[in-house]
């Protein structure tokens, strides 16, 4: 998410003059914390970077399970690649359910992001309050997308009250990917690294008119590094 976006003047002072010392800061406005969101995510640094991708996929109505791994590369306009991937399990989930959530990342990619973005261009941010979240406090949004678009989904962001990047969205997709899914679910959860959000879990729910499926993608091992490599998950 990387875009031009109009951001707010923000001004958070500390007073220390005698006679009148004060050590608070400037409570923030929901319209501050949307902006200064806005201004972190659009200066987050795009770079070349590495990690290790773990899938664990299943369709519970079958009993069929598989798991996928391979190193996920990122190159620094931001396409994503797979290499020595390899793959266990059931052919089905590996064809229905692994394939193609591989694919759906890819295209995203190739997709105009800025449609996609979570930014107020796209959604209404309704503030829900403050929480603490393993150790930092997190500013907790309610999200409505403003446009019945691919991509979009109505749910929720939990944006880091120091860093002001997310470390967490979850919600379900408003418009199906295809006529044979009715429901995609998801909750995505991040980590905040060299000033950028790092994923570090996705869990998904989907259901379909066959059934459902469910996916938990692991990423560890994070890297920052050269992100060449070909996506290949046909012959593995």
């Amino acid at each position: 998410m990387r875009r031009n976006v109009f951001v707010l003047p923000l001004a958070v002072s500390v007073l220390g003059l005698s006679g009148w010392a004060s050590e608070e800061t400037t409570k923030l406005t929901p319209a501050a914390i949307v902006a200064s969101y806005c201004s972190a995510t659009q200066q987050a640094p795009v770079k070349a970077a590495s990690m290790d991708m773990d899938i664990q996929a299943s369709l519970p109505g079958l009993k069929k399970q598989g798991r996928f791994h391979a190193l996920r590369k990122i190159n620094p306009i931001g396409g994503i690649s797979y290499v020595m991937a390899t793959f266990e399990g059931d052919t089905a989930v590996r064809n229905q359910v692994v394939k193609r959530y591989l694919e759906a990342e890819v295209e995203a990619q190739q997709d105009d992001n800025s449609t996609m973005a979570v930014t107020p261009e796209n959604y209404k941010f309704q503030y829900k309050g403050e929480k603490a979240d393993g150790g930092r406090t997190v500013h907790v949004f309610e999200l409505t997308p403003k446009h019945k678009r691919k991509g979009l989904f109505k749910g929720e962001i939990w944006i880091d009250a120091a860093s002001f990047l997310p470390v967490r969205e979850a919600g379900a997709l408003i418009k199906r990917p295809s006529i044979f899914v009715k429901k995609v679910a998801f909750v995505r959860t991040f980590d905040i690294r060299d000033g950028m959000p790092v994923p570090v879990q996705v869990q998904s729910t989907v259901k379909t008119v066959f059934g459902a499926a469910e996916l938990t993608v692991d990423y560890t091992n994070f890297a920052l590094g050269d992100g060449d490599g070909s996506a290949d998950i046909d012959n593995r």
